[in-house]
């Protein structure tokens, strides 16, 4: 399907008690069969009406209707065929509210096992939610949890209400493939102004069997858990690759600035299941078939370049990115190397990055082992080179809106298309004011600051030929002056 054609597939879900106004939550949804009216979303807001909240924290892998409160009702609002086609909003009409049902609530086994291994309690995660839902989305067991519906679609399906939505396996996707996001800001608030907002992005990382956990660079909102994550490398062939698990996530005190996901195979795999162990078949017609299976991308793009090699720089007590750039030669920050004069590099072998020439404005990449860390290889976020900051007409610094996280420092900055190396990543920028990192706001060192001296090392082999780093003019410190006492940044 077209990508513009996305929001025909996405929905707003509404759970709500009949006899209660206050205890009600929302999150986004896709429509995944249209004929059947079956909808797929997040299964938090629904732990509120379980009759024992225990059982989202179990290995139960699913649970039927019966373990929820009697009173739980659940309304769906969708875009009707003319608001899907149209570029115009604010219009209430434009969505049309069904009531719906649950079917069953599923576990996916793959994704808690993969998230586990991730995203260790050690590193202090968070994820976004509710303050009512902030203990269960904490734990990996319930945002583990999917909501299979039953809506009453009716005339909302429209003319092509026997489609079933183009998915794609988990297990063909590859990072810096070109994704879309679709979901809903702040779920059921205002859906005539936020229903089936798109963001786009790449996906950044991938983790567990059949890459059951998905990180990606697209920006979301509170609201959007359920929505799909499309791949868009062609745009006429959107295919609903996940769910949003979670908007925001936090490593210590860190916001990463990427969305989680659980691939869409692992949840269809785990409503299979538990359609064998006695509930009713709403997958029929979905599920086994995800259409061609074929690669979606090679890594980070198909020009066919290669770009360079990024490997892990590990001092002992502190650890960063590197850049490969020679035979036995890597670039790192001096911050990364903490003094050492020896130091550890791991590498993963098949993450090069492939990335023309850009100006300011125009799309990079950043390559580096922040977000998911030393655990599943490198993670690649996509922006645009916002700023270059010269000095006698030679960049020293670079300024990208690419998300970056802790353990990115020394990786690199590559242009989109041909994976030349622009940088070296330095760091982002944190207000030490209020507290908050801003990961899309970053600074790097641009390769001509040093690549005349790499030139002079390959030829002389004496790393006297670096000395001239060890002090720096007044007009460029001036330059880096955010690092200094006086400032909050």
């Amino acid at each position: 399907m077209d990508v513009r054609e996305v929001e025909k597939w996405s929905c707003v879900v509404q759970v709500l008690d009949a006899f209660s106004a206050g205890k009600h939550a929302s999150c986004s949804g896709v429509i995944v069969h249209r004929q059947t009216g079956t909808v797929i979303c997040s299964g938090v807001p629904f732990s509120r009406f379980a009759a024992d909240k225990r059982s989202l924290s179990s290995d139960h892998g699913f649970l039927p209707p019966r373990r929820f409160s009697d009173t739980l009702k659940i309304r769906v609002s969708l875009p009707t065929e003319r608001d899907a086609s149209s570029t115009c909003g604010g219009d209430p009409s434009r969505h049309r509210e069904v009531a719906a049902e649950l079917l069953v609530l599923v576990s996916c086994p793959e994704f808690r096992r993969a998230f586990r291994a991730a995203f260790q309690e050690t590193d202090k995660w968070r994820f976004h939610a509710d303050e009512e839902d902030e203990e269960l989305t904490g734990d990996a067991l319930s945002l583990s949890w999917f909501a299979v519906l039953k809506a009453n679609l009716g005339a909302a399906g429209g003319p092509d209400a026997a489609g079933v939505v183009p998915w794609r396996n988990g297990s063909s996707l590859r990072k810096g493939l070109p994704v879309v996001a679709c979901g809903s800001p702040f779920g059921s608030l205002c859906v005539d102004l936020f229903g089936g907002s798109l963001s786009a992005g790449i996906v950044s990382n991938l983790c567990g069997e059949g890459n059951a956990v998905i990180l990606t660079d697209a920006r979301c909102l509170p609201g959007a858990e359920g929505g799909g994550l499309f791949a868009a490398e062609a745009p006429d062939d959107a295919r609903l690759l996940g769910l949003i698990v979670s908007p925001f996530g936090w490593k210590a005190n860190e916001w990463i600035g990427l969305t989680l996901v659980c691939s869409v195979d692992v949840i269809f795999g785990s409503v299979a299941r538990c359609c064998r162990g006695g509930v009713g078949p709403p997958l029929r017609g979905v599920w086994p078939d995800p259409g061609d299976a074929a690669p979606l991308a090679q890594p980070c793009g198909t020009r066919g370049a290669t770009g360079p090699v990024v490997c892990i720089v590990d001092s002992g007590q502190f650890w960063g990115s590197g850049v490969v750039v020679g035979p036995w030669l890597v670039v790192t920050c001096r911050h990364v190397v903490n003094g050492r004069s020896t130091v550890g590099l791991k590498f993963h072998h098949g993450d090069r990055c492939e990335s023309e020439l850009v100006m300011n404005g125009e799309s990079v990449l950043v390559v580096g082992y922040g977000g998911l860390g030393r655990r599943c290889g490198p993670s690649m976020t996509r922006g645009v080179l916002s700023k270059t900051i010269s000095f006698n007409d030679q960049p020293v610094m670079l300024q990208t809106t690419c998300a970056v996280q802790a353990g990115t420092s020394g990786g690199a900055v590559v242009r989109t298309g041909t994976g030349e190396l622009l940088g070296i990543v330095s760091s982002n920028t944190r207000d030490f004011a209020a507290k908050v990192t801003y990961p899309h706001l970053n600074f790097s060192i641009p390769v001509a600051v040093f690549q005349s001296l790499l030139q002079r090392f390959h030829q002389t082999k004496d790393v006297d030929a670096f000395r001239v780093l060890d002090s720096t003019e007044k007009e460029v410190s001036r330059v880096w002056r955010l690092h200094s006492a006086q400032s909050k940044l």
